[in-house]
């Protein structure tokens, strides 16, 4: 598994956490990780502060009954693991995950994705850690009920128009790579180009090129990007069971699609835009990517990124 080291399990005390916090354990426990849990909850009226000892009291006790659910499906015991509790009852939970992650140097975030049966996409907690948390995001939803292991996809763009970027594809790569090996599946690598010049140049009066001219400048694009995309795969040395998917067509869209007829439990990508921009929000391809996803995401950002969020 990816060489974690301080893993943080966030619960907003609204959903059952039992399998998230299954992998969280499973992930620290390979990987001689130490394991975190924060529960971020709203502030209890101050007309009412006598009842928040039990309040705070009840969530922290709701969370313990979980962890010793998946300590017992996973046989990873107290001794083995512990687990500290932290609880945060404020406002703005976004920010303070953040702040907690600042503050104790958390190398990895895993929650239980916040969604409605059947709706796809992200809630407005999740969306704000993608766009701003500094440190890899796991957002957990059960994998499909499907025979086989659970399969997994990281979605990469090679032709990267800097050198942080291009680290970062090669990051995605190594994480989709080391976790399908955990699980024991394949790992499929998905890439998307086009050439949307194409259609304003087919039957142009003005231009007059002939159909001929512009296949070959389309599929001359394809070519440079398949090699890109090749080229970045053998430099990360990701070898075993891989299965490459070169798309055409805009990934905002292919990549969803792609998600759901492939049946893919976990999609590793990176969440922020290439303009090199420290602190910029989540770019617009990954934003259409992930308010169409119905799986479990893994989202990095590459280093030298620097969180909006002021820390403490």
């Amino acid at each position: 598994m990816p060489a974690f080291q301080k893993i943080v399990f966030v619960s907003q005390a609204l959903t059952d956490d039992v399998d998230a916090l299954k992998q969280a354990l499973d992930m620290a426990h390979r990987g001689n990780a130490e394991l975190s849990a924060l529960i971020v909850c709203p502030e209890f009226p101050p007309q009412q502060a006598t009842y928040r000892e039990r309040y705070e009291a009840s969530l922290t006790q709701q969370l313990d009954a979980s962890i010793q659910a998946a300590r017992r499906a996973t046989g990873i015991g107290a001794d083995e693991l512990p687990i500290r509790i932290e609880l945060e009852s404020a406002s703005m939970p976004a920010l303070r995950i953040i702040r907690q992650v600042q503050r104790h140097g958390f190398d990895l975030v895993i929650k239980q994705a916040e969604h409605d049966e059947g709706e796809r996409g992200f809630k407005a907690v999740d969306m704000e850690l993608l766009r701003k948390c500094p440190s890899p995001l796991w957002l957990y939803r059960p994998p499909p009920t499907r025979a086989g292991a659970m399969r997994i996809a990281v979605a990469i763009e090679p032709q990267s128009v800097n050198a942080q970027a291009h680290a970062l594809s090669l990051r995605l790569l190594l994480l989709g790579r080391s976790i399908s090996q955990h699980y024991g599946s394949e790992l499929h690598i998905v890439s998307c180009w086009d050439f949307p010049l194409e259609e304003y140049l087919r039957g142009n009066a003005w231009i007059e090129l002939a159909d001929d001219e512009i296949l070959e400048t389309v599929l001359e694009t394809q070519r440079h990007h398949r090699a890109a995309l090749d080229k970045l795969i053998g430099k990360s040395a990701v070898g075993g069971d891989i299965r490459v998917h070169h798309m055409r067509g805009d990934a905002g869209k292919m990549i969803p699609q792609f998600v759901a007829d492939q049946h893919i439990g976990l999609l590793v990508m990176g969440t922020v835009a290439r303009t090199g921009i420290p602190g910029f929000v989540i770019g617009n391809t990954a934003e259409n990517i992930v308010r169409k996803l119905d799986c479990s995401l893994l989202a990095a950002k590459p280093n030298g990124f620097v969180s909006p969020v002021k820390a403490c």
